[in-house]
This record gives C-alpha cells, sequence and structure tokens, in this order.
C-alpha cells in the first residue's frame, strides 16, 4: 500500500503532459502494428503454398485463399486508420470533459432529486458515448459483414437480423452494465485505499457468475441451442469425455448457420459440470471423427489445465490492473492534461488510466500469445495420444480450406498477433505425412471455419 502511495506521488506531477505522452503511445503503437501489417501484407501477395501445404492445396483454393486475406487486410488498414483519427480527435479536442459537462447539464435539469450523484452522472455519460461510438463505427460494421464476408461467401446475415442482433446488444449492455458499473464505482467510493482487493474479489464473482448465466439467459437471445441428436457423433463425443472423466452434462448443437457460415465448437461450466456445444456448419461439413478429432483437441485444453491457468493468470491480471488503477485515481495532473480542472470522475480516470497502461499492454498481449500458441501444440499433442493425429490434421486442413484461412505468416507479425501456430507449422508437429488428395476450395455458399469461442482449434 505504501509503495502504491509514493508511486502515486512520483506520478502526480503538476505540469506533466499526459496527453501529449498518450498520444505518442497511440501513434507510436498504430506505426508499429502497421509496419507488421504491411510485412504481412507481402506475404498475402505469395503466388505458391508454403511448401508443406504444396500437396494439400489446390491452387486456386490458395488464390482464394490469399485473395480473402489481401482483403481483410486493405479493410484492416482502413478501418485502423479510422479508429486512429477517432481516439486522437477524442483525446485532442477535448471530448470527454465536454461530454461529461453536456451529461451533467441532463441530470441537472431532468433527473429527479436523489438521482444527480455521480454514480447517476457516470451511467448517463457512459451509455451516451458508448451510443455515440457505437452509431460512428456502424459504416465498419455494415461493410465488415455485408460487403467485406459477403463477397467471399461467409455472411448469413440479414440486414434485419445485424439490426435486431445490434438493438439486443445494446439493451443487453444497459441491463447488465448498469448496475456493473454502478457497483464498481460504489465499492471505489466506500472502500478507500484499498479498494482494489475489493474489486478484484468482484470481478472475480461477475466472472463466475458470467458462467452460470450466459448459456441460460444471454445465449438464447441471438441463438438457439438443441440436444444433439443420438447416432454416431453422439456416441463418439460421450465416450471421449468418458474417457477422460470430463464431467459433460449436456451436449448441444447450435444453429450458427443463421448468421455465418463460420463453425464453432466449445465447452463451458463450472468444474464440476460443463456442456459441449457444436455449431450445426462444423457438423454439417465434417466427418464424425473429425469432428471428435476437434473436440480431443479442445477438452485437451481442459485436460492439461490450460484453461485453469489461463484463469488464474486473468485474475492475476485483473489484480494489478485494479491496483495500478489506486496509482492513477487521484493523480490530478492526468485529468487535468485532459481537461478536467474542477472535476475528477472516477470513471474518466479510469479510462485515461487505460490508455496510460496501453504499452504495457501490448506486452501482455504479446507473452499471452507465446504462451497460447505452446498451448496449441500441447493440445494437438494430447489429440495425438488419444490417436486422433490423422482426423485431427484432416480437419485442420479441411477447415483451413473452408475458411480461406492466410496459409503463411510473416515471423514477427504472427509473434505479435497470432494466439495459433500456423497450419503448416501444426502439421507438422502432428507429423503429417501429406498423402490426402487435394482438397477443393469451398463454394462460396458452403464455407465454414473453425473460430472456437474462448479457444479456437
Amino acid at each position: 500500500m505504501d509503495i502504491l502511495r509514493r508511486l502515486g506521488e512520483l506520478l502526480d506531477r503538476p505540469g506533466f503532459p499526459w496527453k501529449k505522452l498518450i498520444i505518442g503511445f497511440q501513434v507510436t503503437q498504430y506505426v508499429f502494428e502497421g509496419i507488421l501489417s504491411l510485412r504481412q501484407y507481402k506475404i498475402l501477395q505469395q503466388t505458391k503454398p508454403p511448401q508443406a501445404l504444396a500437396d494439400e492445396v489446390k491452387q486456386e483454393t490458395f488464390d482464394k485463399s490469399q485473395a480473402y486475406g489481401r482483403a481483410k487486410a486493405q479493410f484492416g488498414f482502413v478501418s485502423g486508420l479510422y479508429s486512429q483519427v477517432q481516439n486522437f480527435g477524442t483525446i485532442y479536442y477535448d471530448v470527454l470533459p465536454q461530454l461529461w459537462d453536456l451529461t451533467g447539464i441532463w441530470l441537472y435539469r431532468y433527473a429527479p432529486n436523489g438521482y444527480t450523484g455521480e454514480i447517476m452522472h457516470t451511467l448517463i455519460f457512459f451509455f451516451t458515448y458508448n451510443f455515440i461510438t457505437t452509431i460512428i463505427n456502424l459504416p465498419v460494421s455494415y461493410y465488415s459483414t455485408f460487403v467485406l464476408e459477403e463477397k467471399f461467401g461467409f455472411n448469413k446475415s440479414t440486414v434485419k437480423l445485424w439490426v435486431v442482433d445490434l438493438l439486443k446488444g445494446q439493451a443487453l449492455g444497459l441491463a447488465l452494465g448498469a448496475p456493473l458499473l454502478s457497483a464498481f464505482l460504489a465499492i471505489i467510493q466506500r472502500t478507500g485505499n484499498g479498494f482494489f482487493y475489493y474489486l478484484f474479489l468482484f470481478g472475480i464473482a461477475v466472472q463466475l457468475f458470467a458462467i452460470t448465466i450466459y448459456p441460460i439467459a444471454i445465449l438464447p437471445l441471438f441463438n438457439k441451442l438443441s440436444p444433439l441428436e443420438d447416432g454416431a457423433l453422439k456416441v463418439g463425443v460421450e465416450g471421449l469425455a468418458k474417457r477422460l472423466d470430463f464431467p459433460l452434462t449436456n451436449l448441444f448443437v447450435i444453429d450458427g448457420s443463421r448468421r455465418s457460415a463460420h463453425s464453432n465448437a466449445y465447452f463451458y461450466g463450472l468444474p464440476w459440470k460443463k456442456h459441449i456445444v457444436i455449431y450445426d456448419t462444423l457438423i454439417e461439413k465434417s466427418e464424425t471423427e473429425e469432428v471428435v478429432a476437434v473436440l480431443s483437441h479442445e477438452l485437451g485444453h481442459w485436460s492439461l489445465s490450460h484453461t485453469t491457468k489461463l484463469f488464474g493468470i486473468a485474475q492475476f491480471h485483473m489484480f494489478y490492473i485494479f491496483a495500478l488503477f489506486s496509482v492513477f485515481i487521484n493523480n490530478r495532473s492526468l485529468y487535468k492534461s485532459f481537461g478536467f480542472h474542477k472535476q475528477f470522475p472516477i470513471i474518466i480516470g479510469f479510462i485515461l488510466f487505460s490508455e496510460a497502461l496501453a504499452p504495457m499492454d501490448t506486452v501482455v498481449k504479446l507473452l499471452m500469445n507465446i504462451l497460447s500458441r505452446r498451448f496449441e501444440f500441447e493440445a494437438d499433442e494430447f489429440a495425438v495420444k488419444l490417436g486422433y493425429s490423422t482426423e485431427l490434421a484432416k480437419s485442420l486442413i479441411k477447415l483451413q480450406i473452408q475458411n480461406l484461412s492466410t496459409m503463411d505468416a510473416d515471423w514477427m507479425y504472427a509473434s505479435y498477433h497470432f494466439s495459433h501456430p500456423i497450419l503448416p507449422e501444426r502439421l507438422g508437429a502432428l507429423g503429417w505425412s501429406g498423402k490426402e488428395k487435394k482438397a477443393d476450395p469451398p463454394k462460396m455458399d458452403e464455407v465454414n471455419a473453425s473460430v472456437v469461442t474462448g479457444r479456437e482449434l
């Protein structure tokens, strides 16, 4: 506590150019990531597949994959610049203090007595800001779904469904965000300088609550879950779960094809009660043994305690975030640098603190990706030991082709951005001999992908 207090005093230096520093952080990160993207774009201009995939992928498929990768990269350049301009404008033109003052006026004029404190003011400010940013980013979201994904055959949504999902998301954010944000602020207001201990416990409770309520109250708002029908797949998955002593309670199929041709498979639940969800698109485009092989990889993460380890790391990360926030929460020079001279709202302090922490988060991201790639190799090895080496390799190849995923990557780009090894690396680790017949490219109405919630394949 004393160390944190002294650090807070050291960093609260009148006249310190926090605004210039944070803008400098943002520009540096944008330029760095842009350089990495340019390196990757050169890979996407290659005309021949990697040697490891030469016998697995037809030229037509590789050309489509490269075109899709270039299209996503070009979209990333534009959307990234759009986001950077937004961030720069928000900071440079003091949008935050102006919006805080405006919402304060609304609160003073229209709120009943007893509802004019910082918590209510913060709620109005936060959801107004969120609404504005959502509107500003609608063109980006629309283009991604109905132009980019549509062009390559992945989008299955309609404009109506897209709008409905957007409205549901906003309503859900309001229904859950308001009490959670209120509790966040109340804990800080009432627990003094050691508030981060209580925020940490609150964060753990929220996560456990989310694990419990998500499949019951949230997921059904967007998708339909149905029990997996009796048959070879159900027998195979239940046999795998029994073999590993995985506490399987329910086995569901989700209607992922309603919105997208991408596919999903994941498990969730408390330690003693787990549920497996398989997307209908994955079942439709894969052989039974291939789906079981996919799940053998996923359950490998559970059996090897990867999910537990990542959960533990996440808790440590959350604790140090809240602890460091205690250093900045009373930093008047930070507030004043961004136009807050008389009022020092907690939520503004947290937003500015998050911006100042960006360089450290970049390092954390890099380290977590390194660890994640190691876990992926271990989960693949786990599937091999279960006897699914061939089936997993075939599934990886098939899903890579159906997804038109990037088949090679620049090492620096992959190290920074990828949480999973690229396909040639995984096939090499699996000992794949490459004797399968070359797969045909996906038809534009039949593509799918493996994008597994929480942990991808």
